[in-house]
């Protein structure tokens, strides 16, 4: 493990890829090693989650008291997490242990509550085991640093091909990863306390009372089913649960920010004042005004920097959003006088822009929203406390507030492409001369995106502006286009 974590070393040699900044410690090597203590266990213990849940065993590295160049790696702590899926129903009795370290284990929580912990607790890591937005069968491992933030990616590559067998060090492959043994065997300790202490966190957030506040709740049958109803109670509102009886297969079934149909239906008929919809693992929020109308993540972020503005709190001026976000959006940041800074699609991207820029909001249209004085996550409860702190000191309605922003129409197309032909479209002259056109037409009052997928072999043709029609014709017309390259 040793040789394999030194390996690691000489892969990277920028130190600064593996966390915020280097100032955080003294030197590079103290650095390095407080990452990947916890990344070879992280992604172990994906590896072997992927494999052997159904066996219940999740055995992770050891990383004893050693000594390498005169430095000591010491014995780590983790708080881990989990969603309401009922894979994980018994993950209190998984044997961490075997990982050689302590870890507390917050039971049922949030994306947002873990990474709270792992950052004000001095946890060298957060471990988040959840569908997040997907079915129950679609599950993933989130891991997060010890200054709360989710690791760069380009650590997480590295690690994923050690895990695989793939790296190859010292002339010597390392695809397995050793177990604790005997005295060097870990501990799991029940950290309910540390859910507690979040959710009292954001208690103490809240300014205004949010007494005769009717909100309707969607909690995705995730996380913040053990936590929403307390928190929003306490802070005064009335509160109508939706979706908060996970029996662990319903997690995001047809509720939550991914199906807002029930939500939007139910503040209509009940009058209440709005909805919050949140995803499995609560980092995610989309809101519905009082008429039933969706309030997606570019009207929130809208709402929120307006609000941040008006009070002089707007860092820099300026909110962080996504190429994918609305064009609405911009048209209201320039009629405001906001800048906006826009990244690749991915919350890792927009909180990359946020901390290198020095500012403290953005987000992306599918609710995923950092406020980051406060969180270091999107975090779905927080961004409903601010709509709600928001609704409450400008006494308006929500459709008043969300009427900040208008909405241009989208249309998407996605087409299949070939792995060889990755890449190769944007030098297509028949593409670029279609892209143009459409451009022309639609002037400043739409806008042509065409981009490759991160995850699946797709490219994607977003196209949005005011008539509907134009944007119907440029879409279908690029989209073809696409496609007969990738039929070439």
């Amino acid at each position: 493990v040793i040789i394999c974590i030194v390996a690691l070393i000489e892969i990277i040699p920028d130190s600064k890829k593996l966390g915020r900044t280097s100032d955080h410690f003294a030197d590079r090597k103290t650095l390095i090693f407080r990452h990947l203590g916890f990344l070879v266990d992280g992604f172990c213990l994906l590896q072997h989650f992927i494999h052997t849940l159904a066996r219940f065993i999740l055995p992770q590295t050891v990383l004893e008291l050693s000594f390498v160049d005169n430095f000591v790696i010491p014995r780590l702590s983790v708080c881990a997490g989990v969603d309401a899926n009922i894979r994980f129903a018994h993950i209190a009795d998984f044997p961490f242990d075997g990982s050689g370290r302590k870890v507390n284990d917050s039971i049922v929580t949030t994306t947002p509550g873990v990474a709270y912990i792992a950052r004000v607790d001095d946890f060298d890591c957060g471990i988040m085991i959840s569908a997040s937005h997907n079915p129950y069968y679609d599950n993933g491992i989130k891991l997060i640093d010890c200054y709360g933030e989710k690791m760069p990616e380009e650590i997480l590559l590295l690690v994923e091909d050690y895990i695989d067998g793939k790296l190859h060090v010292f002339d010597k492959d390392w695809p397995e990863l050793p177990f604790a043994h005997r005295e060097h065997i870990g501990c799991t300790v029940d950290y309910v306390a540390g859910r507690n202490r979040y959710m009292g966190y954001l208690i103490s957030l809240g300014i205004y009372s949010f007494k005769g506040v009717k909100v309707g709740l969607d909690c995705a049958n995730g996380s913040s089913s053990a936590t929403a109803e307390s928190l929003f109670t306490r802070l005064g509102a009335e509160v109508h649960m939706l979706s908060a009886s996970p029996d662990g297969t319903n997690i995001n079934k047809n509720c939550g920010s991914t199906h807002m149909e029930n939500l939007m239906e139910y503040v209509k008929t009940h009058e209440c004042d709005l909805g919050l919809a949140f995803d499995g693992d609560a980092d995610r929020c989309l809101a519905v005004d009082e008429n039933g109308k969706l309030v997606d993540g570019d009207k929130i972020i809208a709402i929120c920097a307006h609000a941040l503005q008006q009070e002089g709190k707007l860092k820099k001026n300026t909110a962080v959003v996504t190429v994918m976000t609305n064009l609405g959006f911009f048209h209201f940041a320039k009629a405001n006088q906001i800048a906006t800074k826009a990244t690749k699609v991915g919350d890792r991207y927009v909180l990359e822009e946020m901390l290198s820029g020095g500012y403290n909001i953005g987000g992306e249209q599918s609710g995923h929203i950092i406020f980051l004085d406060e969180a270091t996550t999107g975090d779905g409860e927080l961004s409903g406390i601010k709509l709600l702190e928001i609704l409450k000191k400008s006494g308006k309605k929500m459709s008043e507030l969300a009427g900040l922003m208008e909405c241009f129409p989208q249309v998407l197309y996605n087409v299949t492409i070939q792995p060889r032909k990755k890449g190769l479209w944007q030098d297509d002259a028949d593409i670029a001369a279609v892209i143009e056109k459409h451009t022309a037409i639609l002037g400043d009052n739409g806008r042509i995106l065409v981009r490759e997928s991160g995850t699946e072999p797709l490219i994607r043709v977003m196209v949005e502006g005011k008539n509907a029609g134009q944007i119907e014709a440029a879409a279908q017309e690029i989209t073809e286009q696409v496609k007969i390259f990738a039929a070439s």
